[in-house]
Protein backbone atom coordinates (compact mmCIF):
# COMPACT_ATOMS: atom_id res chain seq x y z
CA UNK A 1 0.00 0.00 0.00
CA UNK A 2 2.49 2.54 0.77
CA UNK A 3 4.80 2.44 -3.02
CA UNK A 4 1.56 2.28 -4.54
CA UNK A 5 -0.18 5.56 -2.42
CA UNK A 6 3.67 7.23 -3.18
CA UNK A 7 3.33 6.54 -6.80
CA UNK A 8 0.10 8.39 -7.07
CA UNK A 9 1.11 11.14 -5.49
CA UNK A 10 4.58 11.57 -7.06
CA UNK A 11 2.85 11.26 -10.25
CA UNK A 12 0.91 13.85 -10.31
CA UNK A 13 3.72 16.41 -9.57
CA UNK A 14 5.46 17.45 -12.94
CA UNK A 15 2.94 16.06 -15.17
CA UNK A 16 0.56 18.52 -13.80
CA UNK A 17 2.84 21.46 -14.17
CA UNK A 18 3.94 20.44 -17.80
CA UNK A 19 0.14 19.84 -18.64
CA UNK A 20 -1.56 21.68 -21.61
CA UNK A 21 -1.74 25.44 -21.15
CA UNK A 22 1.46 25.36 -18.76
CA UNK A 23 2.99 27.43 -21.28
CA UNK A 24 1.43 31.09 -20.98
CA UNK A 25 1.97 33.32 -23.66
CA UNK A 26 0.28 36.43 -22.63
CA UNK A 27 3.51 38.35 -22.10
CA UNK A 28 2.75 41.57 -23.84
CA UNK A 29 -1.38 43.17 -24.51
CA UNK A 30 -0.55 44.34 -28.18
CA UNK A 31 0.85 41.17 -28.85
CA UNK A 32 -1.97 39.45 -27.44
CA UNK A 33 -4.36 41.60 -29.74
CA UNK A 34 -2.20 39.98 -32.83
CA UNK A 35 -2.46 36.43 -31.61
CA UNK A 36 1.05 36.32 -30.13
CA UNK A 37 3.25 36.97 -33.25
CA UNK A 38 6.39 39.19 -32.44
CA UNK A 39 9.38 37.47 -33.74
CA UNK A 40 9.80 39.46 -37.13
CA UNK A 41 8.28 42.76 -35.47
CA UNK A 42 10.03 45.29 -33.62
CA UNK A 43 8.10 45.74 -30.29
CA UNK A 44 10.60 47.85 -28.53
CA UNK A 45 11.67 46.56 -25.02
CA UNK A 46 8.52 43.81 -25.85
CA UNK A 47 11.01 42.54 -27.95
CA UNK A 48 13.17 41.29 -25.42
CA UNK A 49 10.52 38.05 -24.74
CA UNK A 50 9.22 37.53 -28.36
CA UNK A 51 13.02 38.19 -30.31
CA UNK A 52 15.69 39.91 -28.33
CA UNK A 53 17.58 40.91 -31.44
CA UNK A 54 13.79 43.98 -32.31
CA UNK A 55 15.09 45.57 -29.02
CA UNK A 56 17.97 47.08 -31.16
CA UNK A 57 15.84 48.99 -33.18
CA UNK A 58 14.75 51.15 -30.54
CA UNK A 59 13.83 54.30 -31.71
CA UNK A 60 13.50 56.25 -28.28
CA UNK A 61 15.69 56.50 -25.28
CA UNK A 62 13.86 54.89 -22.80
CA UNK A 63 11.08 51.99 -23.43
CA UNK A 64 8.60 51.12 -20.85
CA UNK A 65 5.66 48.59 -20.50
CA UNK A 66 3.98 46.71 -18.29
CA UNK A 67 0.86 44.90 -18.21
CA UNK A 68 -1.65 42.15 -16.66
CA UNK A 69 -4.34 39.66 -18.08
CA UNK A 70 -6.58 37.78 -16.48
CA UNK A 71 -7.27 34.03 -17.25
CA UNK A 72 -10.44 32.54 -17.16
CA UNK A 73 -10.80 28.71 -17.78
CA UNK A 74 -13.26 26.30 -17.36
CA UNK A 75 -13.00 22.36 -18.22
CA UNK A 76 -15.35 19.56 -18.39
CA UNK A 77 -15.53 15.78 -18.82
CA UNK A 78 -18.23 13.33 -19.53
CA UNK A 79 -17.42 9.70 -17.94
CA UNK A 80 -17.90 6.99 -20.66
CA UNK A 81 -19.30 4.83 -18.28
CA UNK A 82 -21.86 6.88 -16.04
CA UNK A 83 -22.77 9.44 -18.84
CA UNK A 84 -22.00 12.12 -15.97
CA UNK A 85 -20.47 15.43 -16.84
CA UNK A 86 -18.33 17.38 -14.01
CA UNK A 87 -16.75 20.66 -14.29
CA UNK A 88 -13.68 22.62 -13.19
CA UNK A 89 -13.88 25.89 -10.74
CA UNK A 90 -10.86 26.93 -11.62
CA UNK A 91 -9.79 30.94 -9.98
CA UNK A 92 -8.61 32.97 -12.68
CA UNK A 93 -4.67 32.92 -13.35
CA UNK A 94 -3.12 36.22 -13.63
CA UNK A 95 0.27 36.27 -15.77
CA UNK A 96 2.28 39.83 -15.34
CA UNK A 97 4.79 41.21 -17.63
CA UNK A 98 7.34 44.45 -17.12
CA UNK A 99 9.96 45.85 -19.70
CA UNK A 100 12.34 48.18 -19.51
CA UNK A 101 14.86 49.09 -22.39
CA UNK A 102 17.51 51.78 -23.08
CA UNK A 103 19.42 52.92 -25.97
CA UNK A 104 22.76 52.53 -24.66
CA UNK A 105 24.54 53.84 -28.05
CA UNK A 106 23.30 54.24 -31.67
CA UNK A 107 24.42 50.22 -32.16
CA UNK A 108 23.34 49.08 -28.78
CA UNK A 109 20.19 48.83 -26.67
CA UNK A 110 20.06 47.23 -22.84
CA UNK A 111 17.40 46.06 -20.71
CA UNK A 112 15.72 43.83 -18.41
CA UNK A 113 12.25 42.38 -18.04
CA UNK A 114 9.87 40.66 -15.58
CA UNK A 115 7.80 37.87 -17.22
CA UNK A 116 5.54 34.81 -16.36
CA UNK A 117 5.73 32.80 -19.77
CA UNK A 118 4.86 29.21 -17.22
CA UNK A 119 1.93 28.88 -15.19
CA UNK A 120 -1.13 26.75 -14.63
CA UNK A 121 -4.14 26.66 -12.68
CA UNK A 122 -7.18 23.32 -12.77
CA UNK A 123 -9.76 22.63 -9.92
CA UNK A 124 -12.00 20.30 -10.31
CA UNK A 125 -12.77 19.93 -6.17
CA UNK A 126 -12.26 17.61 -3.78
CA UNK A 127 -14.98 14.65 -4.53
CA UNK A 128 -15.11 14.60 -8.28
CA UNK A 129 -15.25 11.23 -9.39
CA UNK A 130 -11.61 11.64 -10.44
CA UNK A 131 -10.16 13.03 -7.07
CA UNK A 132 -8.27 9.86 -6.93
CA UNK A 133 -5.85 11.17 -9.71
CA UNK A 134 -5.99 15.16 -9.02
CA UNK A 135 -8.29 17.62 -7.24
CA UNK A 136 -6.44 20.75 -7.81
CA UNK A 137 -2.85 22.43 -9.08
CA UNK A 138 -1.54 26.07 -8.70
CA UNK A 139 2.01 26.49 -10.57
CA UNK A 140 3.64 29.39 -11.74
CA UNK A 141 7.30 30.38 -13.00
CA UNK A 142 8.87 33.75 -13.08
CA UNK A 143 11.38 35.05 -15.37
CA UNK A 144 14.17 37.66 -15.21
CA UNK A 145 15.69 38.48 -18.19
CA UNK A 146 18.83 41.22 -18.29
CA UNK A 147 19.68 41.86 -22.59
CA UNK A 148 21.82 43.13 -25.25
CA UNK A 149 20.74 44.05 -28.65
CA UNK A 150 23.10 45.02 -30.99
CA UNK A 151 22.03 46.86 -34.81
CA UNK A 152 25.29 44.97 -36.74
CA UNK A 153 23.94 46.60 -40.12
CA UNK A 154 20.81 49.08 -40.60
CA UNK A 155 18.92 46.19 -41.35
CA UNK A 156 20.42 43.57 -39.18
CA UNK A 157 20.42 42.83 -35.70
CA UNK A 158 21.26 40.42 -33.11
CA UNK A 159 20.50 40.12 -29.58
CA UNK A 160 20.95 37.57 -26.13
CA UNK A 161 19.59 37.87 -22.73
CA UNK A 162 20.15 35.42 -19.61
CA UNK A 163 16.84 34.21 -18.33
CA UNK A 164 16.86 33.49 -14.75
CA UNK A 165 13.61 31.57 -13.43
CA UNK A 166 12.26 30.57 -10.34
CA UNK A 167 8.99 29.31 -9.70
CA UNK A 168 6.53 27.25 -7.41
CA UNK A 169 3.68 24.53 -7.31
CA UNK A 170 0.51 23.59 -4.98
CA UNK A 171 -1.48 20.61 -6.00
CA UNK A 172 -3.79 18.36 -4.39
CA UNK A 173 -4.64 14.75 -5.01
CA UNK A 174 -7.26 12.14 -3.09
CA UNK A 175 -5.08 9.07 -2.27
CA UNK A 176 -7.83 7.03 -2.14
CA UNK A 177 -11.07 7.11 -4.58
CA UNK A 178 -14.50 8.76 -3.77
CA UNK A 179 -16.65 6.10 -0.94
CA UNK A 180 -13.53 3.98 -0.73
CA UNK A 181 -13.07 3.77 2.38
CA UNK A 182 -13.90 0.02 2.79
CA UNK A 183 -11.03 -0.82 1.22
CA UNK A 184 -8.98 -0.08 4.30
CA UNK A 185 -8.54 -3.64 6.70
CA UNK A 186 -11.13 -3.37 9.48
CA UNK A 187 -12.31 0.08 8.86
CA UNK A 188 -15.94 -0.90 10.11
CA UNK A 189 -14.30 -1.80 13.56
CA UNK A 190 -13.55 1.28 14.01
CA UNK A 191 -15.87 3.57 12.03
CA UNK A 192 -18.85 1.23 12.03
CA UNK A 193 -20.54 4.20 10.09
CA UNK A 194 -18.11 4.76 7.44
CA UNK A 195 -20.80 4.18 4.55
CA UNK A 196 -21.78 7.53 5.55
CA UNK A 197 -18.60 8.52 3.52
CA UNK A 198 -19.24 7.06 0.31
CA UNK A 199 -19.36 10.64 -1.51
CA UNK A 200 -16.60 12.56 -0.21
CA UNK A 201 -12.79 11.45 -0.96
CA UNK A 202 -11.18 10.01 2.48
CA UNK A 203 -7.80 10.74 2.63
CA UNK A 204 -6.61 13.97 0.02
CA UNK A 205 -2.87 15.20 -0.01
CA UNK A 206 -1.45 18.52 -0.70
CA UNK A 207 2.22 19.19 -2.47
CA UNK A 208 4.22 22.13 -2.26
CA UNK A 209 7.39 23.06 -3.73
CA UNK A 210 9.59 25.98 -4.44
CA UNK A 211 12.52 25.91 -6.67
CA UNK A 212 15.98 26.70 -6.89
CA UNK A 213 17.44 29.16 -9.49
CA UNK A 214 17.20 28.23 -13.02
CA UNK A 215 19.85 29.63 -15.81
CA UNK A 216 18.70 29.30 -19.42
CA UNK A 217 19.22 32.13 -22.11
CA UNK A 218 17.01 33.76 -24.79
CA UNK A 219 18.73 34.60 -28.08
CA UNK A 220 17.44 35.86 -31.65
CA UNK A 221 18.36 37.58 -34.94
CA UNK A 222 16.02 40.14 -37.09
CA UNK A 223 16.76 40.91 -40.87
CA UNK A 224 15.33 43.98 -43.09
CA UNK A 225 14.58 42.11 -46.56
CA UNK A 226 13.57 45.63 -48.05
CA UNK A 227 11.54 48.15 -46.16
CA UNK A 228 8.44 46.18 -46.57
CA UNK A 229 10.03 42.80 -45.52
CA UNK A 230 11.56 41.15 -42.46
CA UNK A 231 12.33 38.08 -41.13
CA UNK A 232 13.18 36.80 -37.48
CA UNK A 233 14.21 33.89 -35.54
CA UNK A 234 14.25 33.61 -31.71
CA UNK A 235 15.33 30.64 -29.25
CA UNK A 236 15.07 30.03 -25.95
CA UNK A 237 16.46 27.79 -24.26
CA UNK A 238 15.18 25.09 -21.78
CA UNK A 239 15.54 25.46 -17.71
CA UNK A 240 15.25 23.22 -15.62
CA UNK A 241 13.57 24.17 -11.98
CA UNK A 242 14.64 21.79 -9.35
CA UNK A 243 12.63 21.95 -6.12
CA UNK A 244 15.23 20.29 -3.18
CA UNK A 245 12.68 19.73 -0.26
CA UNK A 246 9.09 19.59 -1.06
CA UNK A 247 6.47 19.21 1.36
CA UNK A 248 3.15 17.24 1.87
CA UNK A 249 0.47 17.84 4.03
CA UNK A 250 -2.23 15.60 4.53
CA UNK A 251 -6.28 16.08 4.68
CA UNK A 252 -9.22 13.73 5.89
CA UNK A 253 -12.58 13.80 4.98
CA UNK A 254 -13.46 14.10 8.69
CA UNK A 255 -11.86 13.78 12.09
CA UNK A 256 -13.69 10.65 12.64
CA UNK A 257 -11.79 9.10 9.10
CA UNK A 258 -8.82 10.66 10.90
CA UNK A 259 -8.94 9.31 14.35
CA UNK A 260 -10.05 5.44 12.94
CA UNK A 261 -6.92 5.71 10.21
CA UNK A 262 -4.41 6.49 12.86
CA UNK A 263 -5.42 3.93 15.05
CA UNK A 264 -5.48 1.40 12.17
CA UNK A 265 -1.98 2.83 11.62
CA UNK A 266 -0.92 2.25 14.95
CA UNK A 267 -2.10 -0.99 15.46
CA UNK A 268 -0.26 -2.34 11.65
CA UNK A 269 3.32 -0.54 12.47
CA UNK A 270 3.25 -1.82 15.95
CA UNK A 271 2.76 -5.55 15.01
CA UNK A 272 5.64 -4.76 12.48
CA UNK A 273 4.12 -3.96 9.32
CA UNK A 274 3.85 -0.82 7.23
CA UNK A 275 1.13 2.06 7.49
CA UNK A 276 -1.82 1.96 5.32
CA UNK A 277 -1.07 5.75 4.62
CA UNK A 278 2.73 6.00 4.78
CA UNK A 279 3.91 9.35 6.30
CA UNK A 280 4.40 11.79 3.77
CA UNK A 281 3.67 14.85 5.72
CA UNK A 282 6.87 14.11 8.19
CA UNK A 283 9.13 14.12 5.44
CA UNK A 284 10.32 16.33 2.03
CA UNK A 285 10.78 15.39 -1.62
CA UNK A 286 13.16 16.60 -4.48
CA UNK A 287 12.42 16.25 -8.27
CA UNK A 288 13.23 18.90 -11.55
CA UNK A 289 10.24 20.83 -13.43
CA UNK A 290 11.80 21.29 -17.19
CA UNK A 291 10.50 24.34 -18.60
CA UNK A 292 10.86 23.66 -22.59
CA UNK A 293 12.74 24.79 -24.70
CA UNK A 294 10.98 27.42 -27.95
CA UNK A 295 11.72 27.95 -31.22
CA UNK A 296 10.24 30.98 -32.98
CA UNK A 297 10.05 32.01 -36.74
CA UNK A 298 8.63 34.44 -38.37
CA UNK A 299 7.86 36.95 -41.55
CA UNK A 300 6.08 40.20 -41.24
CA UNK A 301 4.95 42.44 -44.57
CA UNK A 302 3.90 46.50 -44.07
CA UNK A 303 2.23 46.68 -47.20
CA UNK A 304 1.68 50.11 -46.42
CA UNK A 305 2.32 52.55 -43.65
CA UNK A 306 -0.26 52.20 -41.56
CA UNK A 307 -0.63 48.43 -41.99
CA UNK A 308 1.66 45.49 -40.32
CA UNK A 309 0.63 41.62 -40.90
CA UNK A 310 2.79 38.80 -39.48
CA UNK A 311 2.58 35.09 -39.67
CA UNK A 312 4.80 32.85 -37.44
CA UNK A 313 5.26 29.27 -36.01
CA UNK A 314 6.59 28.34 -32.62
CA UNK A 315 7.88 24.45 -31.93
CA UNK A 316 7.93 23.74 -28.04
CA UNK A 317 9.93 20.93 -27.31
CA UNK A 318 8.23 19.09 -25.12
CA UNK A 319 10.08 15.77 -26.00
CA UNK A 320 12.56 16.99 -23.80
CA UNK A 321 10.19 15.75 -20.62
CA UNK A 322 10.13 12.16 -21.14
CA UNK A 323 10.38 10.51 -17.73
CA UNK A 324 9.34 11.86 -13.47
CA UNK A 325 11.37 10.78 -11.05
CA UNK A 326 10.42 11.81 -7.54
CA UNK A 327 13.24 11.06 -4.69
CA UNK A 328 12.51 11.54 -1.01
CA UNK A 329 14.80 12.86 1.08
CA UNK A 330 14.51 10.66 4.55
CA UNK A 331 15.69 7.19 4.17
CA UNK A 332 14.29 6.95 7.40
CA UNK A 333 10.48 6.84 6.33
CA UNK A 334 11.39 4.26 3.67
CA UNK A 335 9.26 5.93 0.76
CA UNK A 336 10.62 4.55 -2.35
CA UNK A 337 12.10 6.55 -5.10
CA UNK A 338 9.53 6.69 -7.90
CA UNK A 339 10.13 6.61 -12.01
CA UNK A 340 7.46 7.36 -14.21
CA UNK A 341 7.55 7.62 -18.04
CA UNK A 342 5.34 10.59 -19.92
CA UNK A 343 6.99 10.81 -23.09
CA UNK A 344 5.80 14.18 -24.26
CA UNK A 345 6.07 14.83 -28.10
CA UNK A 346 7.44 18.38 -29.31
CA UNK A 347 4.52 20.83 -30.30
CA UNK A 348 3.91 23.50 -33.12
CA UNK A 349 1.98 26.32 -33.01
CA UNK A 350 0.97 28.68 -35.57
CA UNK A 351 -0.19 31.97 -35.95
CA UNK A 352 -1.53 35.22 -38.00
CA UNK A 353 -1.28 38.69 -36.76
CA UNK A 354 -2.39 41.74 -38.12
CA UNK A 355 -1.57 45.55 -36.95
CA UNK A 356 -3.58 48.80 -38.87
CA UNK A 357 -2.97 52.33 -37.87
CA UNK A 358 -6.50 53.89 -37.93
CA UNK A 359 -5.13 57.77 -36.59
CA UNK A 360 -2.01 59.37 -35.22
CA UNK A 361 -3.39 57.83 -31.60
CA UNK A 362 -5.42 54.82 -31.82
CA UNK A 363 -4.24 51.30 -33.40
CA UNK A 364 -6.79 48.06 -33.98
CA UNK A 365 -5.35 44.84 -33.42
CA UNK A 366 -6.43 41.11 -34.43
CA UNK A 367 -5.11 37.66 -34.32
CA UNK A 368 -5.43 33.73 -35.51
CA UNK A 369 -3.66 30.95 -34.22
CA UNK A 370 -3.67 27.07 -33.73
CA UNK A 371 -1.66 25.42 -31.13
CA UNK A 372 -0.78 21.77 -30.91
CA UNK A 373 -0.67 19.42 -27.91
CA UNK A 374 2.26 17.59 -27.05
CA UNK A 375 0.28 14.95 -24.82
CA UNK A 376 0.43 11.05 -26.41
CA UNK A 377 -3.28 9.62 -26.05
CA UNK A 378 -2.02 6.68 -23.83
CA UNK A 379 -0.37 9.25 -21.09
CA UNK A 380 -4.12 11.03 -21.22
CA UNK A 381 -5.87 11.61 -17.82
CA UNK A 382 -7.77 14.35 -15.83
CA UNK A 383 -4.25 15.97 -14.80
CA UNK A 384 -3.30 17.00 -18.00
CA UNK A 385 -6.52 17.35 -20.47
CA UNK A 386 -4.90 18.71 -23.42
CA UNK A 387 -6.29 19.12 -26.77
CA UNK A 388 -5.07 21.20 -29.83
CA UNK A 389 -6.54 24.75 -29.48
CA UNK A 390 -7.69 27.41 -31.91
CA UNK A 391 -7.11 31.27 -30.34
CA UNK A 392 -9.13 34.28 -31.84
CA UNK A 393 -7.55 38.05 -30.66
CA UNK A 394 -8.65 41.42 -31.18
CA UNK A 395 -7.36 44.78 -29.58
CA UNK A 396 -6.17 48.58 -29.70
CA UNK A 397 -4.09 51.06 -28.50
CA UNK A 398 -4.65 54.76 -28.02
CA UNK A 399 -2.22 57.31 -26.80
CA UNK A 400 -4.09 60.19 -25.13
CA UNK A 401 0.13 61.95 -25.72
CA UNK A 402 2.35 61.08 -27.69
CA UNK A 403 4.86 59.48 -25.55
CA UNK A 404 1.76 56.98 -23.22
CA UNK A 405 0.03 54.33 -24.92
CA UNK A 406 -3.26 52.37 -23.00
CA UNK A 407 -3.42 49.05 -24.42
CA UNK A 408 -5.95 46.16 -24.18
CA UNK A 409 -6.68 43.13 -25.71
CA UNK A 410 -9.16 40.40 -25.22
CA UNK A 411 -8.63 36.35 -26.01
CA UNK A 412 -11.04 33.64 -26.87
CA UNK A 413 -9.27 30.13 -26.85
CA UNK A 414 -11.42 27.06 -27.87
CA UNK A 415 -10.13 23.80 -27.28
CA UNK A 416 -10.94 21.05 -30.25
CA UNK A 417 -12.27 18.33 -27.53
CA UNK A 418 -10.45 15.08 -27.13
CA UNK A 419 -11.66 11.34 -25.44
CA UNK A 420 -8.90 10.55 -23.25
CA UNK A 421 -8.52 7.37 -21.20
CA UNK A 422 -6.21 6.71 -17.97
CA UNK A 423 -5.26 3.33 -16.33
CA UNK A 424 -5.35 3.86 -12.48
CA UNK A 425 -2.14 1.82 -11.15
CA UNK A 426 -3.96 0.59 -8.32
CA UNK A 427 -7.23 -1.19 -9.76
CA UNK A 428 -6.36 -1.52 -13.20
CA UNK A 429 -9.43 0.17 -14.22
CA UNK A 430 -9.93 2.87 -16.95
CA UNK A 431 -10.93 5.83 -15.91
CA UNK A 432 -11.78 7.38 -19.34
CA UNK A 433 -14.35 10.03 -20.91
CA UNK A 434 -14.85 12.74 -23.23
CA UNK A 435 -12.87 16.57 -22.49
CA UNK A 436 -13.86 19.58 -23.42
CA UNK A 437 -11.99 23.09 -22.69
CA UNK A 438 -12.08 26.44 -23.72
CA UNK A 439 -10.99 29.98 -22.30
CA UNK A 440 -11.26 33.90 -22.52
CA UNK A 441 -8.31 36.30 -21.35
CA UNK A 442 -8.72 39.91 -21.35
CA UNK A 443 -5.88 41.85 -20.93
CA UNK A 444 -4.91 45.81 -19.83
CA UNK A 445 -1.10 47.27 -20.66
CA UNK A 446 1.11 50.81 -20.25
CA UNK A 447 3.69 51.64 -22.75
CA UNK A 448 5.48 54.86 -21.96
CA UNK A 449 8.24 56.17 -24.29
CA UNK A 450 10.79 59.08 -24.59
Amino acid sequence: MKKITTLILASVFVSNSMAEGYQVNMQSTRQTGMGHVGAALKLGAESMHFNPAGMAFLDKSIDISAGASAIFSKASFKNNGTGLTERTDNNPSTPIYAYAGFKVYDFMTAGISFTTPYGSGLNWGKNWSGAHLVQDISLRAYMIQPTFAFKILPNLSIGAGLEIALGKVELSRALMPVGSLSSIPNIGTFLPNYQAYNDIAPISATLQGKSKTGIGFNVGLLYDINEQWSVGVSYRSEVKLKVKSGTADLQFGSDEIKQAVETINRIIVGAGGSPIIPPLSEGTFRAEMPLPANLNIGVAWKPNPRLTLSAEAQIVFWKSYKDLTIHFNESALKIEDIYAPKNYKNAAAYRLGAEYALTNRFDIRGGLYYDQSPIQKDYYNPETPGMDKIGLSAGFSFRPIKSLSVDFAFLYIQGLGRDGAYTDPRTGLKFEGHYKTHAFAPSLGLTYRY
